[in-house]
């Protein structure tokens, strides 16, 4: 059975890398670019993980979409990796405060990411 993976992402080169990262897994792979539209994605596909960038365009961020999967009853057992350019502590903190189940720093290694991925798709099963 495939594992569905939301990917949240608004620059479109990060978004290929991540799809082509991951075509290989046994993934069916879903892209949203805005927060909105990742959250509305969450609501109506229940990915198995949501790869959500930090800074993106319109009203949510990251952080936001997180905080409300997190705080749904409904989607909170999505798990949520943040991918982010930003690195430092308190972004990090940020991420946690927020429930995010794993944080990737941009640029990341193609391998930390399917291995996250991986990691988080068995923990759930």
């Amino acid at each position: 059975m495939a594992h569905r993976i939301l990917i949240v992402e608004d620059q479109p080169d990060i978004c290929k890398l991540i799809r082509m990262t991951l075509e290989f897994g046994d993934f069916e792979i879903h892209e949203a670019h805005d927060g909105e539209s990742g959250l509305n994605m969450v609501r109506a596909i229940m990915p198995d993980v949501v790869l959500l960038d930090v800074m993106m365009p319109g009203l949510l961020d990251g952080y936001q979409v997180c905080d409300r999967i997190k705080k749904d009853p409904v989607l909170q057992k999505i798990r949520v990796v943040m991918l982010t350019a930003r690195g430092q502590a308190t972004d990090l903190a940020a991420g946690e405060a927020v429930g995010a189940d794993a944080y990737l720093v941009k640029p990341f290694s193609p391998l930390e990411l399917i291995e996250r991925v991986e990691n988080l798709v068995s923990a759930s099963a």
